[in-house]
């Protein structure tokens, strides 16, 4: 897997303070996507362990609170993605204690593969569909177009 982003603070992706990670690869390509350049999955940087030892450090770090992992991209459900996806989402589980998992995806919760729903079962917050652009709202939370859902797996 590659990714494109990653931020060690980010206030804007999930409620709190939380690392985010933009992954590459995307399927969709929505029309008005706002993160173009994560549609190729060979796009940015490799995914390496020591990065994935890094969001788990920075989760752990005491000195600045983050209440969880933001998942993003690209598309984290991407088919080429859900081995480090998954492997990343289950260590956050064992090793973070109190952290959610907020998820943004351009599949659509009912038509999901059972590997993709196999990564949503370590997930607190999916928000899901592919942007629309004649449906946009800046006015919402957490979404860019008014067809896309947020599920709520844990309450907040």
């Amino acid at each position: 897997m590659n990714y494109h982003n990653y931020y060690p603070i980010d206030v804007v992706n999930g409620l709190g303070t939380r690392c985010t990670l933009f992954v590459s690869g995307c399927i969709h390509q929505c029309r008005g996507c706002y993160n173009q350049s994560t549609w190729s999955p060979s796009s940015g940087h490799l995914f390496t362990q020591e990065m994935e030892d890094q969001i788990i450090a920075d989760l752990n770090d005491s000195r600045i609170k983050r209440r969880g992992l933001s998942l993003s991209g690209g598309d984290p459900l991407f088919p080429g993605n859900l081995d480090a996806v998954l492997k990343l989402v289950k260590r956050v589980k064992a090793s973070c204690p109190g952290k959610d998992i907020w998820l943004w995806s351009g599949y659509v919760l009912s038509e999901l593969s059972e590997q993709q729903q196999e990564v949503m079962s370590y997930v607190d917050t999916f928000i899901d569909g592919k942007f629309e652009k004649d449906l946009f709202d800046a006015r919402l939370e957490w979404r860019g177009s008014s067809n896309q859902v947020i599920h709520r797996f844990t309450l907040d």
